[in-house]
């Protein structure tokens, strides 16, 4: 953590580029050696997406390593593979928005054989290289799980059921339902979103009693509301009737507010 240099984010919770090349240089002047800009395509709780064309471009400057951890079934791992090519590499969830089980994900290299180099270790009981096949089908060396189950499949098999055309309607109905929820909560009394429009399917909200309802937005005002969330919560779980993550956002200020993730693609709008 010593190492981890933290870079100062928006209004809405995006890497700020101007703060990241000041960081850059900093960290150069301090006679150490930058190694990698972390950026994110749908950040975990706001949802936002940093402004990875022009982070890239400051990566490219100082000949950083930009890595992407991205959220988005295919519009974010598209933007980063467009040519040349904006992220080194990119960290992809199938099982957060793909409709793929746990656990399933991808780490993509932009560089062919990168990760054999990096994890290959030529066991010889294992991986000879003598035997009367192709032993370039011998993969195990070049993944980080060897031998453990072959989590992959899962996606090979939803891929090949849904197809390009049906993992994409998965997102859009994703989007869809959000921007359902995010209209009901606008025209709905009582209900206060954390930011008015949404980049990914993270909708953040309080909800406001109807005690509070139209008081002064003071310091108590919101330790009240802070208290709010976890109430709602332990009565929904007591009750057995719906389970809703929340938590504070102490850099932004945000007390306890209600994020809902809209990814299941059996919802419809109504």
């Amino acid at each position: 953590m010593e190492n981890v240099v933290r870079v100062q984010t928006d209004d809405i919770g995006r890497m700020d580029p101007n703060e990241l090349e000041k960081q850059i240089i900093e960290v150069k002047k301090s006679g150490r050696v930058p190694l990698m800009v972390m950026a994110s395509a749908g950040t975990t709780v706001l949802g936002t997406f940093d402004q990875l064309d022009l982070i890239s471009d400051i990566c490219k400057k100082h000949n950083v390593w930009m890595h992407t951890d991205v959220s988005d079934s295919f519009t974010g791992i598209i933007r980063n593979w467009d040519y040349p090519p904006l992220s080194n590499s990119v960290a992809w969830n199938f099982h957060k928005w793909s409709a793929v089980p746990i656990q399933c994900s991808a780490f993509v290299v932009n560089q062919k054989g990168l990760m054999e180099k990096c994890n290959a270790t030529s066991a010889e009981y294992l991986f000879q290289p003598d035997k009367f096949y192709d032993t370039s089908y011998d993969i195990g060396d070049k993944t980080i799980q060897c031998g453990r189950r072959v989590d992959v499949l899962k996606l090979w098999l939803m891929w090949k059921a849904r197809g390009d055309k049906g993992l994409g309607e998965v997102v859009d109905r994703s989007f869809e339902n959000a921007g359902y929820l995010l209209k009901k909560l606008k025209t709905t009394e009582g209900f206060k979103l954390v930011y008015p429009e949404f980049q990914c399917t993270n909708i953040s909200f309080w909800y406001i009693p109807p005690r509070l309802r139209g008081k002064p937005e003071t310091p108590e005002w919101w330790a009240e509301i802070g208290k709010v969330a976890p109430k709602i919560k332990e009565r929904m779980m007591m009750s057995g009737s719906c389970m809703i993550q929340y938590q504070p956002l102490s850099s932004k200020g945000f007390v306890n507010f209600f994020r809902v993730i809209v990814e299941n693609p059996a919802l419809w709008t109504c």
